[in-house]
C-alpha cells in the first residue's frame, strides 16, 4: 500500500480526465487527485441538489470541469482533444438500481452506449497512457453465493443496472482485445467495488442518505430489505485501490491490465438493518421501520467480493473496518449538519485514511 503514497506523489501536474466527477465517488476522487497537485479535467451531468458534494467542495473553481452527457459522443471527442490527458478514470454513469427499473433506456444508454463513447475516446487520443474503467460489483451474475465473486465468475444481471455493468465489462473486454492490447506503453484495468458510503452522498432510495434525512427530520428510518448482505466500504478505500493500480500500470501496463475487485474485509459484510442501527447508535437518535414489500423489483439478498488478486498482486487492502467506515460516516454528516467546512472536514479524512497505510 505505500505504491498508494508513489503514485499520488508521481500524479503532481499529470493531466487526469475524469467522467462522473459530479457524483459521490468522482467528486471525492477529484478532490483527491486536486489536493496531489494533479490537473484534472471533469465531465459529468451538471450536480441535481445544492448540497452535492461537488458544490460543496468548490471544485468548479479548483479543477476544469465541463458539464457534459457521455451520451454525447461529439462533445465528449471535443473534451479529450482540449484535455490531452494522460490518465483516464471513467466514473459517469446511472448507478441506483431503482432508477435503473424506472428508466432501464437512459440506464442502459448511458452505462452502454455512454462507456463505448468513452473508449472510442480513449482509441483515438494517443496521450492516454493509463485507463480505470470503472464498472460495479454487480455486474457479477448473482447466484445468492456465500464466498465472495473472483474476477474470472461469470457476469449478468436480473436487473438493468447490473445487466448493464456486465454488459460494459463485456465491451471493456472486447476493446482490450481489439485494440488496447496491441497498444505500447498502455495500461487499462476494469475495477469493480463493493458497496461505498461515506460522506457527500445524497442519491434517492441509498441507504446512508436516507438514514440521515430521516434522523435529521425525526422520523423512521424506512428499510425495504432489511436482511440484504452487503460489503460495506469507505469511499476512500476503493479509489485507493483505483490510484494504487494506476500506477501499477503505469510501471508494468502488461502485468496489471485485466479486471480488479476492490472490497472490504469479510468483517464489514453486514446486513443493512446491521448498518442502519450502527448510525443510529453512532448519532444518538432514530428508530428503524421495516417497509411492506411493494414491489416485483428484485434486489440482490447476498452479494460481496474475493480480492485476493488485489491483495496478492498489488499489496492492496482495506484499512478501515466497518466501525472506522461508520463513525467516518457519521462524523462527515455531523459536520455538515453543524454547518462547518466541508472541504476542510473532506480533506481531514482523506489525510486520516492516507495515515493509516503506514499501520
Amino acid at each position: 500500500m505505500v505504491n498508494l503514497v508513489n503514485t499520488i506523489a508521481s500524479l503532481r501536474s499529470k493531466r487526469i480526465l475524469l467522467t462522473g466527477d459530479t457524483g459521490f465517488k468522482g467528486s471525492w476522487l477529484a478532490l483527491w487527485l486536486a489536493e496531489a497537485g494533479a490537473e484534472v479535467y471533469g465531465y459529468a451531468l451538471p450536480p441535481l441538489r445544492e448540497e452535492d458534494h461537488f458544490n460543496l467542495l468548490g471544485l468548479r473553481n479548483r479543477i476544469d470541469h465541463f458539464d457534459g452527457d457521455i451520451r454525447d459522443r461529439d462533445q465528449l471527442r471535443r473534451f479529450f482533444q482540449q484535455a490531452q490527458p494522460e490518465f483516464v478514470f471513467h466514473l459517469g454513469a446511472q448507478a441506483l438500481v431503482r432508477e435503473s427499473y424506472q428508466n432501464p433506456k437512459a440506464t442502459f444508454d448511458t452505462n452502454i452506449g455512454g462507456s463505448v463513447n468513452l473508449l472510442e475516446c480513449v482509441r483515438e487520443t494517443p496521450s492516454v497512457k493509463t485507463l480505470i474503467y470503472v464498472t460495479s460489483d454487480k455486474c457479477y451474475r448473482n447466484r445468492e453465493w456465500i464466498w465472495g465473486y473472483r474476477e474470472n465468475d461469470e457476469l449478468g444481471g436480473r436487473d438493468p443496472y447490473s445487466a448493464s455493468k456486465a454488459a460494459a465489462e463485456i465491451v471493456f473486454s472486447a476493446y482490450g482485445d481489439s485494440f488496447f492490447a496491441s497498444r505500447p506503453n498502455f495500461g487499462y484495468a476494469s475495477v469493480r467495488a463493493g458497496n461505498v458510503i461515506g460522506g457527500g452522498d445524497w442519491s434517492s432510495d441509498r441507504i446512508i442518505p436516507d438514514c440521515f434525512r430521516s434522523i435529521y427530520h425525526n422520523k423512521p428510518i424506512v428499510l425495504r430489505h432489511p436482511k440484504s448482505t452487503r460489503p460495506w466500504q469507505y469511499v476512500l478505500e476503493p479509489l485507493s485501490g483505483y490510484l494504487t493500480l494506476a500506477g501499477a500500470l503505469t510501471e508494468n501496463p502488461k502485468q496489471f491490465s485485466g479486471a480488479w475487485n476492490f472490497g472490504p474485509h469479510g468483517e464489514a459484510n453486514r446486513t443493512v438493518k446491521e448498518l442502519a442501527q450502527a448510525m443510529i447508535d453512532l448519532w444518538g437518535s432514530g428508530q428503524i421501520n421495516v417497509a411492506q414489500q411493494d414491489s416485483d423489483w428484485h434486489e440482490a439478498g447476498l452479494l460481496h467480493l474475493n480480492c485476493d488478486k488485489s491483495h496478492h498482486q498489488l499489496g492492496w487492502r482495506p484499512r478501515w473496518n466497518f466501525e472506522r467506515t461508520a463513525t467516518e460516516t457519521v462524523d462527515w454528516y455531523r459536520a455538515f449538519l453543524e454547518g462547518q467546512s466541508i472541504t476542510q472536514k473532506s480533506i481531514e479524512q482523506i489525510q486520516r485514511y492516507t495515515e493509516t497505510i503506514y499501520d
